[in-house]
């Protein structure tokens, strides 16, 4: 078994010690009423949008994302969130070094021995969610985890469909697909740009991915037989008869995202095999980027 693979199995017992933290861990979160940006790098970057829909929607208050490469220096926020599994990514120490003194700063992370442990006024350690693999899975899915439960949006219904994910097998003819497309709507966007890395990283797949609505503005057109499209959520009305029509393999989204989400990870780790791909030694990548 990969590192990925162990990793990946062992995501329903991280969401339900992070569910546990989420009220400990209250006082060095956003509260209620802050104007709030999440940042990351990669797939924490996918995480960060995904949290701030979630804080938005649930009348938290105002909350944006960004790469922390992008992150609009002139605009004022009472609070910035950096997720960094490493504490080592060098745009996010470089952003929370220059907001120093003049906003407040929470990184999440899962390393306590890093550079990040100073750069940030308040830190969230996740180590139990840490990973020996480049390629992220439960550090990823166990901060958003933690951030869902300090939003209340967190339910015992949520472990259950993971353990769904890892224990029933991917749709038939998924893994010979030569394309792969994810939709996602509001939160689960983000989820969806996770999934399309996932592929990326640990298969080498062509892979893209679209908020839902935007998946008829053009990207339909590569649609075909051999190709899959994975709705994470409720897909807008006529779309998966759409896709059918194409050809293309409609994998619907029936289990809570962050569990369709599980699915997605397992399916790169099959597609990997498939093409005797080594998940844990992605090509180019490093577990940190460090410039």
């Amino acid at each position: 078994m990969t590192y990925v693979e162990d990793e990946l199995t062992s995501q329903p017992e991280c969401w339900i010690r992070a569910a546990h933290e989420a009220e400990r861990f209250a006082g060095v979160l956003p509260v209620p009423g802050e104007r709030v940006a999440v940042v990351g790098c990669g797939t924490s970057y996918f995480m960060a949008q995904a949290a701030a829909a979630l804080r938005e929607d649930a009348g938290r208050g105002e909350t944006d994302a960004f790469a922390a490469s992008e992150f609009p220096c002139h605009r004022p926020y009472d609070r910035v969130v950096a997720l960094t599994r490493s504490g080592t990514t060098t745009e996010v120490l470089d952003l929370l070094t220059s907001l120093k003194g003049r906003t407040r700063t929470t990184a999440v992370t899962a390393d306590p021995h890093t550079p990040v442990m100073k750069a940030a006024d308040q830190v969230v350690v996740l180590d139990y969610a840490d990973e020996r693999s480049v390629v992220q899975t439960r550090f990823a899915t166990t901060a958003l985890t933690l951030l869902r439960a300090h939003l209340g949006l967190h339910t015992d219904a949520v472990v259950t469909d993971a353990r769904t994910a890892l224990a029933e097998p991917l749709p038939e003819g998924l893994v010979e697909c030569g394309q792969f497309t994810f939709l996602g709507r509001g939160w689960t966007v983000g989820l969806a740009h996770e999934a399309a890395l996932k592929m990326r990283e640990a298969s080498l797949s062509w892979t893209e991915a679209y908020p839902a609505m935007e998946y008829r503005h053009g990207p339909v057109s590569i649609s075909t037989a051999g190709t899959a499209t994975w709705m994470f959520g409720e897909a807008p009305d006529g779309l998966a008869q759409q896709v059918a029509d194409t050809g293309a393999l409609w994998v619907p989204g029936g289990l809570d995202p962050l569990a369709e989400l599980v699915r997605a990870q397992r399916l790169a780790v099959a597609v990997a095999a498939a093409r005797g791909l080594d998940p844990d030694r992605p090509r180019h990548l490093t577990r940190s980027v460090i410039l």
